[in-house]
This record gives structure tokens, sequence and C-alpha cells, in this order.
């Protein structure tokens, strides 16, 4: 093939690096940027936070333009006084050369056993909770058990999934034992299985429902209310429970109406997942990047100034470059400063997107704001982008683990958009007011006739939202709302 020189024009979209950086920043969570302001102010000397700006924003009286950062800036800050320990009056101001410092003060060292609990306790803050294992494991090695008992109880313990039921039969149990220990009998594995299920949270270690509720109402001081027959019914009519047959089962055991609504309320006091008690998780705190208040009746949006701090390049050694004469230190300081200016050009750029899609939200959404979930309107991606004159891909970026603080709780960005169904007068409604409705309608049902799926669709029929039996149902599971025969209760 013979190789030749062409000349070619032509366009083509370059992602730059500032372009990259902006973008990359722009889908940062609040945890992650402040993770990423803090590497830059680690690895550029010309970042700095602007303190005097920061402490001012916390009045709320400069919302707006904590969106707008400068960079070029060169506003100076005090430094905070710091006293010196040889201020302090304290101190002796001469020691003798021939003394040590025990010699005039009291050593206030903790021994090293009492040293170490302390960094354990420090260790302890900072790791997450306790799993449902681990609790059990440490009521193991509190309890006495034989060099036999203490193994069959690590494996039984071992099989004992999160919610707390034990995750394998007792016989498999039993024979995977008999392979290393021979001697064992299933009474022997039986035995220990009982004393697991005395240990903490109380149900812990039932091989089904049936068993963890009994275990728990057994727990109960003898002289409760209520308790024999409660024991009694989950025992005996535990299949008539499930299946709500109240009349039935007042008929088995001989009570009256009054009474095995008492028992139930009793049975309905108590955990089925015992295990979900104790969770290895860490709670996750959540801050707000938005702030929405109602000020004079009108609804303004400001950015949370803890969620963004200002950053501003440092006066002091940006005026060095001029004084510097070595070429490469001179070329060091251009380049922190060029990339000290692209970061917080990046930064405001990522604040004015926020802040501007969260105003246009809130525009869309004001309602909601006002009335609740039931008049939230239906809304896209498009629309706001539309709105905004932005791609919908930079509203899925802006909107994702961002999070609005209003008067009617915290939410995501994420939550004020769903999809619409028609109505009858030719509108839209959005299924989060939908789920609004079918919870209200649900709460207000009648416990002995709660509302069945194809009846919550013809009430909202009634009110022209025209939604099918199915998306009923989809929306209602969503909700964690179990189906009307599970619903069904004593009046």
């Amino acid at each position: 093939m013979k190789q030749a020189l062409q000349l070619r024009l032509g366009q083509h979209l370059t992602m730059t690096p500032q372009l990259q950086q902006a973008i990359r920043l722009l889908q940062l969570s609040t945890l992650e940027l402040h993770t990423e302001i803090q590497d830059a102010l680690d690895s550029n000397l010309m970042l700095e936070l602007d303190e005097e700006h920061n402490t001012a924003s916390s009045d709320k009286n400069d919302a707006d333009s904590i969106s707008g950062i400068d960079g070029d800036k060169a506003a100076g800050t005090e430094a905070a006084e710091i006293k010196s320990p040889d201020e302090d009056s304290s101190i002796p101001d001469e020691l003798p050369v021939d003394s040590n410092w025990d010699d005039i003060y009291e050593s206030i060292t903790p021994p090293s056993s009492a040293s170490n609990a302390v960094e354990h306790d420090f260790e302890i803050s900072g790791n997450s909770g306790e799993s449902l294992q681990e609790h059990l494991h440490w009521q193991m090695e509190l309890t006495p058990f034989s060099a036999t008992d203490l193994a069959i109880a690590e494996v039984i313990i071992d099989s004992i999934n999160d919610d707390g039921y034990l995750g394998t039969p007792i016989e498999d149990i039993h024979q995977a034992l008999v392979n290393d220990h021979e001697e064992i009998e299933l009474d022997e594995v039986k035995a220990v299985l009982h004393r697991i299920q005395n240990f903490d949270p109380a149900g812990v270690g039932a091989q089904d429902l049936r068993e963890s509720l009994i275990l728990q109402l057994k727990q109960f001081p003898l002289e409760s209310e209520w308790l024999e027959p409660a024991i009694q019914l989950v025992n005996d009519h535990f299949e008539l429970l499930a299946n709500r047959d109240y009349a039935l089962l007042a008929r088995r055991m001989k009570i009256n109406e009054e009474a095995l609504k008492e028992i139930i309320h009793l049975i309905q006091s108590l955990n089925p997942r015992p295990g979900s008690q104790i969770t290895a998780t860490q709670p996750e705190y959540i801050v707000p990047d938005v702030i929405v208040t109602k000020v004079k009746g009108k609804w303004q949006v400001e950015l949370n100034s803890d969620a963004a701090p200002r950053l501003r390049v440092n006066p002091h050694y940006a005026s060095l470059i001029k004084k510097v004469n070595d070429s490469k230190d001179n070329t060091y300081l251009k380049n922190h400063l060029q990339e000290a200016r692209w970061f917080i050009k990046s930064l405001m750029s990522r604040n004015e997107t926020l802040l501007k899609v969260s105003r246009c939200i809130v525009e869309r959404q004001a309602d909601f704001l006002e009335y609740g979930e039931e008049a939230m309107k239906a809304l896209v991606l498009h629309d706001i982008a539309e709105k905004v004159d932005m791609h919908e891909s930079t509203i899925s970026r802006v909107t994702t683990r961002k999070y609005m603080h209003t008067p009617r709780g915290i939410f995501e960005l994420k939550y004020f958009f769903s999809s619409h169904v028609s109505t009858a007068s030719g509108g839209e409604c959005s299924a989060t007011a939908i789920r609004a409705l079918i919870k209200k309608l649900v709460a207000a049902e009648l416990p002995n006739k709660p509302l069945s799926d194809s009846k919550i669709a013809s009430i909202l029929s009634d009110q022209g939202i025209m939604v099918a039996r199915r998306t009923i149902a989809k929306y209602r599971e969503a909700l964690a709302i179990p189906p009307s025969n599970e619903r069904k209760r004593l009046a």
C-alpha cells in the first residue's frame, strides 16, 4: 500500500482536562467532594480555605454568592493567635539543669494496661457495629460449655442467619459434627441449641417463625397478662393465625373477640426477625447540599455552606511568582497556580449548576412543599434540562446523591422526579402522588375489610386517575404494604 500525505478539515469534541475535572466534581457526593477538596488542599500549595467567607456564610446573609468562587481574590486573612506553652503562668520561668520534668511535675501518664484500654475504646468507637454472630460468640464465651459443647455451639452459631434463624437443619449440623467427633449424639446438639436459644436477642436460634415467637413469649414474666393463651395460640393454632381466620380461632380457643384481640396484640408486639436487632452496619449521615426555606411567602433556595466550602488562591504564594528568579521554581509555582484556578473554577461551576437545577426543581414542585406528596407533579429529567438549557446526562449527574433540606424533610434530588399517569381530564398525575394516595387509602380502610387492589383502582378512577390494578399492586409492593388478605385484622 502506497503511503501519502493528506490534508483534512473536520470538527470534533475534545474533552479537555478542565472539562473532565468539572464533570467529575459534578457527580461527586458531599462526602466525596470534601475528600477531593482536602486532597487538593494537601497537594496544591496555592489553594487554601477562605475562612472569612466560610464563617460569614454560616449567617446565611450571602447564600447566593457562595456559589461564586473567585480564585483571584487576594483578600488576606489574619491567622488566629496561638498561645505558646511558654506563656503558661503555671510553668516556672527557669528549671534547674540537674532536674527532670518528673521531679517538678507529677506524671499523669496512666499505666500501660489502662493506656491500652483507652486506645481500645477509641478503636471500638471508630469501628462499625457488632454483628449478630459476634454478639452470640461473646455470650458463648461467657457460658460454661464443655469442650465438646463448645465445638457444637460454634457450628450452630455459624449456621444462624442475619434474621436470627437457624438456616441449616439440626440433622445436617449433627452430621457435619459427626465427621470430626464421632461420639456426638443428636440429643447433645439439640441440648446445646436449646441453651443458645436462651441467648440475647430473644427468639434467636429458632428453626421457624412459630418457634421464634414461642421463645420470645417465654421470655416474658410468668405473671404477664394473656401470656398463657398467647403461647397456646401460637403453639396449637398457628396456621389459623397465619390465615387470619379469627372466627374459627375464637371458637377453637373458646374465647370472645375482645380477648382474642388482646392476645393477638401481644403476639404482634414480638419481632418476627429477632436477628435484625443486632446489626453490623454503621449509620450513614446525610449532609444536605441545598437548603430550602420559605421567606415572606416565597420559597428560597441556597447552598449549604458546610457542604460547599469556599476556596481561594493563597495571595502570599501567588505573589512569589514574580519574585522567584529560578526558572524551575517559577514554573513549579505557575503550574500550581493554574491548577488551583482550574479547580476553583470547576468547583464554582458545580455549585452554580447545582443551585440552578435545585431552584428549577423547587419552582416545579412548590405544591409538594406546600401540601405534601399528594400534590407532587410529574417531572422528568428532560423537563429540567430544557428549562436550564443543559443535557439530560448533566441533570442526572447533578441530582444523583445530592440532597435537599426542606421543611418536609431531607430528600434526594432524584426523589422529585417521577413518571406520570394520565387523568380523565387530560392532565397528569405523578407516580409519587399515586403512591401517597394509596398509602392514605390503606391507612383509612376498615381493619376487618381491607381494600383490595381492584377496589383501590376503582376509587382512584372515581377521582379521575386511571390506574390499572397491576400498577396499584406494583406501587403497593414498593411501599411495603402487604396484600389485602394479609392486612385483615380484628376491628
